[in-house]
């Protein structure tokens, strides 16, 4: 039986519902938050940057993140000295909490 091009069809779209079914249950399983992080919208971004920049007093913001797992934001401050703080920022722009990549910090 010579395979139609609708048979062809149905059979790749069964493979491309596999495949996406099994990278979405290797991302799920593999615990890595990376895949989940989404940037500081633009209109709150300042804001949160002020904020964290104050609470580390200075610095170079190197990453944002919003609805972080601890707070509303998160932003990552590297200092001078190279080490990294990531400040926990709420839906005020209130810092609430800190943590150096040594895991000093503090959380108010």
């Amino acid at each position: 039986m010579k395979p139609t091009r609708k048979r062809i069809a149905v059979v790749i779209a069964a493979a491309a519902v596999v495949t996406a079914g099994t990278v979405g249950a290797a991302r799920a399983l593999s615990g890595d938050d990376d895949t989940h992080e989404q940037p500081i919208p633009a209109a709150e971004l300042d804001q949160a940057e002020q904020a964290a920049l104050a609470e580390t007093g200075g610095g170079t913001v190197t990453a944002t993140e919003v609805d972080d797992e601890e707070s509303k934001y998160e932003v990552e401050v590297t200092l001078d000295d190279g080490s990294q703080v990531d400040v926990q920022v709420d839906e005020n722009f209130q810092v609430v909490g800190a943590e150096g990549d040594d895991g000093s910090g503090s959380d108010d």
